[in-house]
């Protein structure tokens, strides 16, 4: 076996071994969360969830006025089982990708139809929407980053996206 067939060897298994990677031992481990509308259907969002970890996040490790990947590692994806109206903007049932817009007065949430992709290649000619969401201040600061749904039920809630000291929110109601 040649020097060139052996090095190609050892960088395919470690591409394979990378795959095979248990996520939940990442420095950003993976999240889900759910919400189920009265008639069963659901939104389904998986993110990996960074940590403070001493640091400044917005204004600082997130910067203001960028596009963010919204978490850590690959792209958030935001999968709608139903048609639903997100922050008064339509979305169609169908899977997507969720960034955000922060900036010191307000954030957009960032609705793209483009999935799949690393997290940071974000492509703005994909953006389904952009959504004005509300900044508001924690009272106690969450040192792992964190997506939910307020604990509503039937056919409307509010996602929330939480991290250092600062909640973001935006109200989501089936159509």
């Amino acid at each position: 076996m040649t020097r060139t067939a052996i090095a190609v060897l050892l960088i395919l298994s470690t591409l394979i071994a990378a795959a095979q990677q248990d996520k939940s031992k990442r420095p950003s481990p993976p999240g889900t969360t759910q919400f189920t509308f009265a008639d069963g259907k659901k939104i389904t969002i998986d993110y990996s969830r960074p940590s403070v970890k001493g640091r400044k996040i917005y204004g600082g490790l997130v910067p203001y006025g960028q596009v963010w990947r919204t978490g850590a590692n690959e792209a958030t994806t935001f999968v709608t089982e139903k048609d639903i109206e997100v922050g008064g903007t339509r979305v169609p049932q169908g899977s997507y990708t969720l960034y955000t817009l922060p900036t010191q007065a307000g954030w957009k949430l960032i609705i793209n139809k483009q999935t799949g992709q690393w997290g940071t290649e974000y492509e703005q000619s994909q953006d389904l929407a952009r959504i004005d969401a509300k900044k508001e201040p924690l009272s106690r600061p969450v040192e792992q980053f964190t997506i939910s749904f307020d604990p509503a039920s039937g056919d409307a809630t509010t996602l929330r996206l939480d991290w250092e000291n600062t909640r973001v929110v935006v109200p989501i109601k089936a159509q």
